[in-house]
């Protein structure tokens, strides 16, 4: 399953957006370090489902009227301080957390109401825009910091005759979560010396630079959006490649709604119905929102999950099934499971994400749609309904 991670300052809204996007019960107060420890739940991107294409739909409990949710991890990261790559604030223990994570929403208090500590103050007192590139400069200096702190082993190393810096460096990044490819990418684009004991300090710098935006990438949320200003959005658009405008409150006082029975929402939707009882303080909350949604198009959650999962990693969603004619597993269930696979990936990847009996015993694949048998070069495209013949059943 892939694994997003929330982190910024304490007091931006990371546990509530954790808390609307998975509904899980988590504290949730105004003061730094409510949360310490990591939160995990299971959130969900939003997709079209390929029942769209049938008479019917498929009924699975993730498909709402032909809109399909697919399980990811979300995780919720205490709040870091300027310093944390040195240990403030119990820096170091918190980035850790992020290390398995496949990538990173920098949810930044975009109303101005907490100041560079996340302690709260008077709302529009604090610029935002300094806040941009702060997860993305603290997490630079932890690796470049990690990387320093094993130099010495790696210039030990180097006087064997078998030495190989790239080997070395390897060995040492993929312990932070970076995979061999990953390495080797980086140090691709990479202009460095062979010999460890001329690398300096720079050096360092930027080969940790490179591995942290190759495999943490992050986008920018920028939450509270319903009371911030204007003009601040527009310059934080002027800050940073991607933004998302959020209101994690928002989503949250939706979600409950639909909870209470009170209105009809899809996560991700631009407009809800209200379908109960509710006092006139309430509906006036519920119209605040709406004017949000009208707005921005929704409450920024779903669409920043969506944007980590489908455009900063670039995968998409196929459907693997038993029945390539009704689209069922052995059961008769329609379209049962969907996975989320990189870009690129193949039915023998597909396979493999399946279990890894099917993938050792796999024979050969069906399109669902098309009708045909595809070879185990075909690239998946989103919303490929595949059926897997292998030897193992």
């Amino acid at each position: 399953m892939l694994s997003i991670a929330l982190a910024g300052k304490p007091n931006a809204g990371k546990s509530t957006f954790y808390t609307a996007a998975t509904m899980a019960d988590v504290d949730v107060a105004n003061y730094p370090f409510t949360t310490v420890d990591p939160n995990r739940g299971v959130a969900t991107v939003r997709t079209e489902c390929p029942c769209l294409e049938l008479d019917e739909r498929c009924g699975n409990d993730r498909c709402r009227a032909g809109t399909r949710y697919v399980p990811i991890e979300l995780l919720d990261v205490a709040g870091l301080v300027p310093g944390a790559h040195e240990g403030r604030g119990l820096g170091n223990q918190f980035l850790d957390e992020l290390t398995n994570a496949d990538a990173i929403l920098n949810v930044l208090d975009a109303s101005g109401s907490t100041n560079a500590e996340g302690e709260p103050v008077e709302e529009g007192s604090h610029d935002p825009v300094g806040d941009v590139e702060f997860i993305e400069s603290e997490m630079n200096q932890w690796l470049a910091g990690i990387i320093e702190r094993n130099w010495e082993s790696i210039e030990r190393k180097s006087r064997s005759p078998e030495f190989d810096i790239n080997d070395a460096l390897t060995d040492l990044l993929t312990g932070f979560g970076a995979t061999t490819a990953d390495v080797a990418a980086c140090l691709r684009s990479l202009e460095y010396p062979n010999d460890p004991i001329q690398w300096t300090d720079a050096d360092r710098e930027t080969l940790a630079e490179a591995v942290r935006a190759r495999t943490k990438p992050i986008i920018l949320v920028a939450n509270k959006i319903d009371s911030a200003p204007k003009a601040t959005l527009e310059r934080l658009r002027s800050a940073a490649e991607t933004v998302i405008p959020a209101t994690a409150d928002g989503e949250l006082a939706l979600r409950r709604g639909v909870e209470a029975g009170v209105i009809e929402y899809n996560p991700g939707d631009e407009d809800f119905e209200i379908t109960g009882d509710i006092s006139d303080a309430q509906r006036a909350g519920l119209e605040q929102i709406r004017e949000v949604l009208r707005e921005y198009g929704g409450t920024g959650v779903q669409r920043a999950l969506n944007a980590a999962v489908y455009d900063l990693l670039d995968h998409i969603t196929a459907y693997p099934v038993q029945n390539e004619t009704k689209w069922t597993d052995a059961q008769g269930n329609v379209l049962p499971d969907a996975f989320l696979l990189p870009a690129g990936s193949t039915p023998t990847d597909l396979a493999a994400a399946v279990h890894t009996d099917i993938a050792e015993g796999y024979l050969h694949a069906v399109d669902g749609k098309r009708k045909r048998r595809i070879s185990e070069s075909y690239e998946l495209e989103d919303g490929d309904v595949i059926k897997i013949v292998s030897t193992a059943s």
